[in-house]
């Protein structure tokens, strides 16, 4: 046992092996049993790695990323055909409008309509109204309104000598401002101030707007005798102008057979609620829009403003191009169009669909265009025809 302990080789052997105590009276046979049979430590452990998540290919990533966005649509936009279908039991036609709507709806925006008198607008955007539960009021322009008249005023009580907050037909979710081109400058700065910042000023106080807020303003191209003229800076406030034509003959003739009664049942159930509504905004905002679409949108915008950098002649019919609110609300457009389609992805199709509507109202023609009948449509689909696609 001497000997063992100054052999070097041997000192190094027991180093790495567990030491087994000698029996003794302090120690009985149990205990040495138990520490003999114990395993021999490692001498150097390797460590455990950690688990290391999988990357994914770059074709992998965005392709779960879309279908999630899908699966979050069709749960969000279940709501949109019932809709669809019970405006359809009140509204003969007019599709586009409808859509049009809805849109604004689930992007917080605002349209601008010019039709004719009697192609169903005031009909439409109370019908849409009553199935979303929200709160409806309508208001007729008339060359002597004031502000006061849409936001409210502050109203002095006597009795107390204190000023009271009385709020305008303009808190409520869905506005129809009929005809708005009859009304004053001033009026139509307050409610395009109301449509911009959400938000109205009484006196010392700001007084927020009830959400969802969407403004459907009608022009009536006809008459231009005693109407005020929105001027352009306001015009591109609304993120669509949509013109309504007359209906063709099948829908003429539902509309006799729907409405040449006395009582025309106007009445729809309520199919979504506004939270929802909120609740669809935010799914919208996470649609997929590809690189190749957001450079389309861009070239379809700097088209309008440089057309022979885009490769076109259109021998200086346009005046001013389309601001930076255009490509933003084209974009958002189309995403709300796939929305409605239950898609979670933009197509080229989806842009060139709502390109007119949300340009016609940015781009001013000139002197020369206007000589030769030429209007803001027929250069944005000159545009639309001439650029490639995506």
């Amino acid at each position: 046992m001497k000997n063992n302990q100054l052999n070097p080789l041997v000192q190094d052997r027991d180093a790495n092996v567990a030491t087994l105590p000698a029996p003794g009276p302090a120690t009985n046979d149990a205990a040495f049993d138990k520490l003999r049979y114990q395993p021999a430590p490692r001498l150097n452990p390797r460590p455990v790695p950690a688990p290391v998540a999988r990357a994914t290919s770059p074709v992998a990533g965005p392709n779960a990323t879309i279908q999630a966005v899908n699966d979050a649509v069709r749960e969000t936009s279940a709501w949109v055909r019932p809709l669809q279908q019970e405006m359809g039991r009140v509204i003969v036609g007019q599709k586009q409008l409808i859509d049009r709507l809805l849109i604004a709806l689930v992007t917080n925006g605002h349209v601008l309509l010019e039709g004719v008198p009697g192609l169903a607008k005031t009909l439409s955007l109370k019908t849409l109204a009553g199935g979303v539960s929200l709160r409806f009021q309508r208001l007729q322009f008339t060359p002597d309104m004031l502000p006061a008249d849409i936001v409210g005023t502050m109203i002095y009580n006597p009795q107390d000598g204190e000023f009271r907050t009385k709020h305008g037909p303009i808190f409520a979710n869905l506005i129809l401002a009929d005809e708005i081109n009859r009304a004053p400058a001033k009026v139509q700065s307050a409610l395009l101030e109301a449509m911009q910042e959400r938000q109205v000023t009484l006196g010392d106080s700001s007084y927020e707007l009830p959400n969802p807020f969407l403004v459907l303003a009608t022009q009536n191209p006809l008459e231009h005798e005693g109407t005020y003229p929105l001027p352009e800076a306001q015009v591109d406030r609304f993120m669509m102008k949509v013109i309504i034509g007359y209906p063709n003959r099948v829908e003429e003739r539902a509309i006799l057979d729907a409405m040449a009664t006395s009582e025309p049942s106007l009445g729809v159930q309520p199919v979504v609620s506004g939270e929802e509504i909120i609740r669809a905004r935010r799914v919208v905002n996470t649609i997929y829009v590809d690189d190749k679409i957001k450079d389309y949108i861009v070239s379809l915008v700097l088209a309008t403003r440089d057309p022979k950098a885009a490769g076109l002649d259109l021998n200086g019919y346009i005046q001013v191009g389309a601001s930076p609110r255009a490509t933003i609300n084209l974009t958002l457009a189309a995403r709300a169009a796939a929305f409605l389609e239950g898609r979670g992805y933009v197509t080229p199709q989806d842009v060139k669909k709502l390109a007119p509507d949300v340009l016609r109202h940015r781009v001013a023609v000139s002197y020369e265009a206007e000589a030769e009948n030429i209007n803001s449509d027929d250069l944005i689909q000159k545009i639309l025809d001439t650029l490639p696609v995506p």
